[in-house]
């Protein structure tokens, strides 16, 4: 099989391409999860969360997506086989909202206790989820989260969900193996907050009115906050191997915010259905842009009112 990343092949060889360490032997020891995340910097379980509570979740994803005329007609809703005139891949965080299924999935159970037991402590989610659509195509370039969500504190994991059985060739999650103790080449970029923008600036004024969305902090072009576009020469730039697997409803994937990941390009025909949920201590600082306002606003994400000005 030949597996891309933004539309490049990647090498498949035992050197550059292998499959994700399972950490379920671990699951219930919390300074094991502890060390093994300083280790490898991700968490790979197995299993770990109701298939059934998934599968309902999925359930509640594709009817809204069906509603919303995305799944062609006459077919199963479960398989979310894409319109065949769609626009390709999207992010939809409407699919989240009053979805009691997915909440109960990914906000309570084995989720929040495997975070506990990985924090050691109370943990607090972000109120925002983060959903993923991907039709068949291209998929997510390489990136750390951390210049998405870096002004609360830096402890801070995510957890990508498959809402679905997805085999690589949909397009699965892939992680930079190591990438996570790369700072003599990753540290400029982990400091970066996509939000954030150069006040004196040559595009200054098109990203405080929302014409550029984010500017590259160097050469002030717009910018996605992604490290690179190109999967297999950034594998040969930092080491490593791309690791993956295939997905299946119940896995989990847990993260650090310094860990390089993208997603494999979608090489099937359905669509690739998945979440991104982020944990921390409740008594740690958390970034404002992802919880709800004090009188019930919807969180801010990366809208206007998130931007901030420096002086470069």
């Amino acid at each position: 099989m030949t597996l891309t990343a933004q539309r490049k092949e990647l090498e498949l060889t035992g050197d550059t391409f292998g499959e994700l360490r399972e950490s379920n032997d671990i699951l219930l020891d919390g300074p094991a999860l502890q060390q093994r995340m300083a280790d490898d910097g991700y968490l790979f379980f197995r299993g770990a969360l109701s298939r059934s509570g998934v599968t309902e979740a999925r359930r509640e994803c594709v009817r809204r997506l069906a509603e919303a005329g995305r799944l062609e007609p006459g077919t199963d809703l479960m398989d979310a086989i894409p319109r065949r005139e769609g626009t390709g891949s999207y992010f939809w965080a409407e699919l989240a909202e009053g979805n009691a299924p997915l909440r109960e999935v990914l906000y309570s159970g084995p989720m929040m206790a495997i975070f506990e037991r990985l924090l050691g402590g109370t943990v607090r989610h972000y109120d925002f989820t983060w959903m993923r659509a991907v039709t068949p195509g291209g998929g997510t370039a390489p990136h750390c989260d951390v210049v998405y969500m870096g002004r609360g504190t830096k402890n801070l994991y995510t957890a990508w969900t498959p809402l679905g059985d997805i085999p690589r060739s949909v397009g699965g999650l892939i992680v930079l193996e190591g990438s996570h103790k790369r700072h003599d080449i990753t540290g400029s970029y982990l400091a970066q907050d996509v939000d954030s923008y150069c006040e004196n600036g040559p595009v200054a004024e098109e990203v405080r009115t929302g014409k550029i969305h984010w500017e590259h902090p160097e050469t002030h072009a717009p910018w996605d906050g992604a490290f690179s576009h190109d999967p297999p020469a950034l594998r040969k730039q930092l080491g490593g191997r791309w690791l993956t697997a295939d997905y299946a409803m119940g896995d989990v994937l847990i993260f650090s915010m310094a860990t390089l990941h993208a997603s494999l390009d979608n090489q099937g025909d359905t669509i690739r259905l998945s979440s991104d949920t982020r944990y921390q201590r409740a008594d740690e600082p958390i970034d404002e842009r992802w919880i709800t306002g004090p009188q019930g606003e919807k969180p801010i994400a990366h809208g206007l009112a998130a931007k901030r000005g420096r002086i470069c």
